[in-house]
């Protein structure tokens, strides 16, 4: 709904990317049916969706072509190894300390493909959350860009698609604000524009785990969309009147795109609901 509104607020384009990656993990129907909910709540996108398993010779040429500036490299380590070779120089676990930066270690082959991450701070302005910045070397390390089964990282294929697609204006949630700086930097190395940036909070539950299939949160009910979206609307700091309830998804969609305002939205990470 915020990037919806947003959009709509601006007179923008609103685009749905199915960001399917991980083949292993894509459930079939799934695609279908997040564009049925969509529809049912009175939300179209501008242009054809963008799948994601489709768009494999795209990563490809951005990787070669980071390849051959030297940005990147090959590596032969595991999770195992990882974790174990964080903890031995003090990083904290998971955090790759470069074994592979100068060359794979004698008799191993390649696993996966990381980028070089600079020794510099990745500085940005997020429009709700405000001055940010990241010192990647401490937070992630050289991060992958292609997987050891092959299978290319979203971190690519996201800035990849971004700059295809022409995105200026990113509205995504507060759980994605760390992978930010990391798209930040492929988009600098890839010579390609950075869009602004905007995260919005996250539903979470009484323990503060994020709603979600995982967390067995209820889905939503397109039966009940407009009073789905007047407390959605509400979460995201609106004020819809009482009688917006008992609307027409159109004149719901009517109000809200009129009276949004994206400075109202709490500035905040996680929101509990009770």
């Amino acid at each position: 709904m915020g990037s919806y509104l947003d959009a709509r607020a601006h007179a923008g384009r609103w685009l749905v990317r199915i960001e399917d990656l991980d083949v292993p993990r894509t459930q079939p129907g799934a695609a279908a049916h997040i564009l049925d909910t969509l529809a049912a709540f009175g939300m179209q996108a501008d242009e054809d969706v963008l799948y994601q398993q489709r768009r494999g010779h795209h990563y490809r040429q951005a990787l070669e072509r980071l390849q051959a500036l030297g940005h990147c490299y090959p590596c032969a380590c595991s999770r195992r190894d990882i974790r174990q070779l964080s903890a031995a120089v003090g990083l904290r676990p998971g955090i790759y300390p470069g074994t592979c930066r100068d060359g794979l270690p004698p008799g191993q082959p390649a696993r996966a493909t990381r980028v070089r991450v600079p020794e510099r701070e990745i500085r940005f302005h997020d429009r709700l959350q405000g001055p940010l910045s990241e010192w990647l070397p401490g937070e992630c390390g050289d991060f992958i860009l292609q997987r050891a089964d092959g299978l290319f990282a979203y971190q690519l294929a996201v800035v990849v698609d971004d700059a295809l697609q022409g995105i200026t204006h990113v509205v995504r949630g507060a759980d994605l604000l760390d992978s930010t700086a990391r798209q930040i930097l492929l988009h600098e190395l890839l010579g390609s524009p950075v869009p602004a940036y905007l995260h919005l909070p996250v539903a979470a539950d009484p323990c503060g785990a994020k709603l979600s299939k995982q967390t067995h949160a209820a889905a939503v009910d397109p039966a009940k969309a407009v009073t789905t979206l007047c407390e959605v609307i509400s979460f995201l700091g609106q004020s819809p009147p009482r009688q917006l309830r008992r609307a027409s998804l159109e004149d719901f969609w009517r109000w809200a795109i009129a009276n949004w305002r994206a400075q109202q939205v709490p500035a905040k990470r996680l929101i509990r609901r009770h």
